[in-house]
């Protein structure tokens, strides 16, 4: 097979070239200065992953178990490798070189590139539709966010269509491998709300391909493609099999999992409705699309010195600094979410020539796009489509697990330029110029007329913000005017790109302008909309030299918890269950994870925080009374931080300990009474014990702590009498194994979250170690489908060009 290199590899190869130089000058202080984005969930992660990272690089080995946060909780969901695990270096050389997160956006632009190629469409307008789909707003606000595996997720989705649509376009064994090798790499990324997305997004596109096969009456060649597919989609799980096996074991005792005590009017499981639609997007909010600044662009917004708030406020005495504090951060956000980074945003031009996309576009591609489209958009609205969503949250299998409902607009703004490109390449295809300069003519009264509407309309909007109730009338009033000329500004913007792109299309289609050219400027174009749009967000004031040593600089309060080398907890009283700097040195009562263990967020919700808030309250009364903190204390608290500095430490004289033999063993029958007794309890002589599950006695004697390590702890016991030892260690039912002087012994679980163990009377010694099976189990099967995987790719890649490809086709 001969290759025309002009014609058939040049315009791909220019296409991959202006990906990675677009991400390169927009990222060019993290390429070429060695700078980071200062991200909040990453320096989260960096706390709560630094006990494993510092095993990992000390022994070798993998901890599988954190104490850092939360008590103690498996590692699977932070940070965790497995052995013979080939898809970190796959990653590293598809992205060619370029460091992550920003690789992410990079390989989004290869994929939506690759798919809009399969889907026809000439690479002029694939590359247009790619630079939008990786700098559309969702993508940058959620890289300063931190939520990189999010970003990698979305931006594979348009690889996974790719390879389906291949399939279904006689390229079998490319599509494939491509659908198995992308879908591999979402599952590693291990966002499971994006994949479950990403599962609809497919399902409608199957439902469109169905419909059209069966009008064609090829119904059996559907069903052998699909089948192909789904082998593939097996395969990609299979090359995840250890990471899936571990998760979903430990879903079940997560806050995704079944509930444990009484809750009347939620599901028995998963998360509470008010948790999951917690950010929820408004219906008119979702007018970003057209206007950045519809709904006052992000919570915190700078206005203007010449802004109403300004006048206002300099009327009413404030000046200064004050003055200058409140305009750089301004409360312009009048959506529906408690707060939000930005808005949601990827060009006003390709919600134009998504119209063409509707009135041009194959029909069975339009209906494919339009139905996901409207699909998620239903899906981020949320509460605010309750009849909706509350639905599929109560009946949709597994649905009710995931939050922050709003990610699902990262799908919308896959299909609006899929769309919007597959349109204006049928446009530009179509010979009858009268029918295309009327489509034409029609999508920009559309979309330009329905911007025109909202600036001569915009006084008709309330502007209220969720921040009006703290600020006087007379200051509301003003952000009210800032936020109304919020919206006509840049509605006005976004005509001015309308415009411009809709009049090269005109030319084009009028043969005054080469298509190529028109396609150019129009890509430019978008680029510099939503290039501009972003730099409101992500720009140089959010990269830093090296956000991780500035925040984890020790501050004298950690320095003086540092001089003790014991084994204890340390809780925070700043944030406390929201936050992961504790966790990047000491075992910490708090921590940042959007999966915590059930167990312990009960104890959060009915014990700690009741119990912190009595605690606090004393206090400043002067009053720090430690005994009456038995929850705290049977954590093994022995120090609480109230600020930064050395006197915001105070140690803690009646913490339990590592372990301890109680006097009294309190028995209960149900979850329910256990965690109402933890309040009430002295958890230094008396433990509960659920008596349906478990038994013991108490024993007497004394225990201490002889070695530590994140997954193994061993224990000296002196026993007078034979009897229950608690551990201020978590109870995890999967992979931890306790053993007595070498013989293994149940573990019990008492004070409704804690370890228990009976010992014999006499010296012994406890080891406790874990050893999940889930871990190790499919490792084999995991690497096994990636090599499988990597060769059916190279296969598919290099049989076109063999003689034996050449021979199927003349036979």
């Amino acid at each position: 097979m001969q290759v025309n290199f002009k014609q058939q590899v040049l315009p791909h190869l220019l296409g991959i070239v202006s990906f990675y130089v677009l991400i390169v000058l927009y990222f060019s202080p993290i390429v070429f200065d060695g700078k980071m984005i200062f991200q909040n969930d990453i320096l989260q992660w960096e706390g709560s992953a630094k006990e494993m990272i510092d095993f990992r690089e000390e022994t070798g080995e993998e901890a599988l178990w954190t104490n850092s946060m939360f008590g103690g909780m498996p590692a699977y969901l932070v940070n965790t490798e497995y052995p013979g695990d080939i898809s970190r270096a796959v990653i590293s050389a598809i992205t060619l070189g370029l460091p992550h997160p920003i690789n992410g956006l990079f390989f989004g632009m290869v994929g939506m590139y690759l798919l809009l190629l399969s889907f026809r469409v000439r690479p002029a307008i694939s590359v247009m539709g790619a630079w939008a789909f990786a700098f559309n707003t969702f993508h940058m606000l959620s890289l300063e966010a931190g939520h990189n595996a999010k970003i990698w997720a979305i931006c594979l989705i348009p690889l996974i269509l790719a390879g389906i649509n291949m399939a279904f376009n006689g390229k079998k064994l490319l599509g494939f491998a491509i659908t198995a090798l992308a879908l591999m790499l979402q599952i590693r990324f291990n966002h499971l709300q994006i994949t479950y997305y990403t599962l609809i997004v497919v399902l409608i596109y199957a439902i469109g391909q169905l419909a059209f096969y069966i009008k064609e009456k090829r119904l059996p060649e559907f069903g052998k493609i699909a089948g192909i597919l789904i082998v593939g989609g097996l395969i990609a799980v299979g090359a995840n099999a250890n990471r899936l096996i571990s998760v979903l074991e430990y879903g079940k005792y997560s806050i995704r999992g079944e509930k444990l005590l009484e809750a009347s009017g939620e599901n028995d499981a998963g998360l509470s409705k008010e948790y999951a639609f917690s950010w929820s997007q408004g219906k008119l909010e979702s007018l970003t699309l057209l206007i950045p600044n519809f709904s006052g662009g992000a919570s915190q917004e700078g206005l203007p010195d010449d802004s109403n708030a300004a006048e206002a406020l300099q009327q009413n005495g404030v000046s200064g600094a004050q003055l200058t504090n409140f305009l750089q951060g301004a409360p312009t956000y009048w959506g529906d979410q408690p707060f939000t980074g930005g808005p949601i945003y990827g060009s006003v031009i390709m919600a134009f020539l998504f119209v063409i996309g509707i009135l041009y576009a194959p029909k069975r591609f339009r209906n494919i796009f339009v139905a996901i489209t409207v699909v998620s958009l239903m899906l981020a609205w949320g509460k605010n489509l309750a009849w909706f969503n509350y639905t599929l949250f109560d009946y949709l299998p597994g649905y009710n697990k995931f939050r922050a409902v709003s990610m699902a607009l990262g799908i919308t703004l896959f299909a609006v330029p899929v769309l919007g490109c597959i349109g204006l390449e049928h446009l530009y295809a179509d010979q009858d110029k009268q029918k295309k300069t009327k489509a034409l003519l029609l999508s920009i009264g559309i979309v330009g007329g329905f911007v025109l509407l909202l600036i001569l309309l915009a006084g008709a909007f309330g502007y209220k913000g969720a921040a009006d109730a703290s600020f006087p009338g007379w200051l509301v009033d003003a952000l009210r005017e800032d936020r109304k000329a919020m919206l006509r500004k840049d509605a006005l913007r976004s005509l001015a790109f309308i415009v411009p792109s809709a009049l090269l299309v005109f030319l084009a289609i009028k043969g005054k302008v080469n298509y190529f050219y028109a396609t150019l400027g129009i890509a430019i174009l978008v680029v510099a909309d939503v290039w501009t749009i972003n730099k409101r967000y992500l720009n140089d004031d959010s990269l830093q030299k090296s956000p991780s040593k500035t925040y984890f600089t020790p501050t004298p309060a950690d320095q003086k918890v540092m001089q003790d080398k014991g084994y204890f907890r340390v809780l925070n009283l700043q944030n406390t269950f929201k936050e992961a700097r504790t966790s990047y040195r000491f075992q910490s009562v708090g921590g940042y994870h959007g999966a915590k263990m059930r167990r312990y967020q009960d104890l959060i919700d009915r014990v700690l925080q009741p119990e912190i808030s009595q605690f606090v309250k004393k206090a400043q009364e002067g009053n720090f009374d430690y005994a009456n903190l038995p929850a705290l204390n049977m954590l093994n608290t022995k120090y609480i931080l109230a600020g930064n500095s050395e006197k915001a430490v105070f140690q803690n004289p009646e913490a339990n300990g590592p372990a301890w033999f109680p006097q009294e063993i309190i028995g209960v029958s149900s979850n329910e009474e256990e965690i109402n007794k933890l309040s009430q309890l002295n958890t230094k002589t008396e433990a509960t014990l659920n008596t349906n599950e478990f038994s013991a006695q108490p024993g007497a004697g004394t225990i201490s702590l002889a070695h530590h390590q994140p997954n193994k702890l061993v224990y000296n016991v002196n026993a007078s009498k034979a009897g229950l030892v608690v551990f201020s260690e978590i109870y995890y039912p999967e992979g931890w194994v306790a053993e007595i002087n070498g013989e293994k012994t149940d573990i019990l679980r008492t004070n409704y979250l804690l370890r228990g163990v009976s010992v014999p009377k006499g010296n012994a010694e406890v080891v406790f170690k874990f050893e999940p099976t889930a871990y190790y189990r499919g490792s084999f099967v995991a690497v096994s489908c990636q090599y499988f995987i990597i060769l059916l790719l190279i296969a598919g890649l290099i049989l076109p060009f063999t003689k034996f490809a050449d021979y199927g086709r003349k036979g």
